[in-house]
């Protein structure tokens, strides 16, 4: 998925890709991301007024982090949010370049990571009148950053991604069933709308 500053490559990247994935973009998020299913979705559509989204742009990611947390600790994932006063030190730690055009290849206010500051849930959204769109990714298992790099242009930061983001299952030491992540993730978010309310 192109993000929303890369819809001009779509036709260098459609050749690039030369049928091997589908190309979509999506509306929320700057960065490339590579769907599969190594990946759990979430996507969340509020009013504007919600309580869970009046707040600042980066403020209502807070909620959004830590649930996602939550679900990840009941299959024993150690990861937490990214508080934004953690930001700096956490960028510093990774000692290692950020990557702009992916998603995975930087860190925001309130993403999940694990002790390392490797990314494992991305979060996006997109404002408009009528509401708001909240979209989320959590990296369940490997990824395939080589493919992300080759079809976008970039081979040469395929490591650098892999140094950045970590999956569940490589912190858990066990196979993560997407489906069951994606259900406790839903008992979670549906756990905190109806506390919000």
């Amino acid at each position: 998925m192109l993000g929303n500053a890369q819809r001009s490559l779509r036709n260098i990247i459609e050749q690039r890709i030369d049928g091997r994935v589908e190309l979509l973009e999506r509306e929320a998020g700057g960065g490339a991301v590579l769907t599969g299913p190594w990946m759990v979705s979430t996507s969340i559509i509020l009013p504007r007024g919600h309580p869970l989204v009046s707040g600042s742009l980066v403020g209502c990611y807070r909620w959004l982090g830590q649930v996602h947390a939550a679900a990840l600790a009941e299959f024993g994932v150690p990861a937490h949010a990214l508080p934004v006063q953690s930001l700096p030190l956490a960028n510093a730690m990774m000692d290692i370049r950020t990557v702009d055009w992916a998603c995975f290849g930087g860190l925001s206010p309130w993403e999940v990571v694990d002790a390392d500051y490797r990314k494992l849930v991305g979060l996006a959204q997109r404002r408009r009148h009528a509401g708001v769109l909240l979209v989320a990714g959590t990296l369940v298992g490997a990824t395939d950053w080589r493919l992300l790099c080759e079809v976008m242009g970039y081979p040469e930061d395929e490591a650098i991604l892999r140094r950045r983001s970590v999956s569940c299952e490589e912190l858990a030491g066990r196979l993560i069933e997407a489906e069951a992540f994606a259900s406790a993730l839903t008992q979670s978010i549906d756990g905190a709308l109806a506390s919000s309310a």
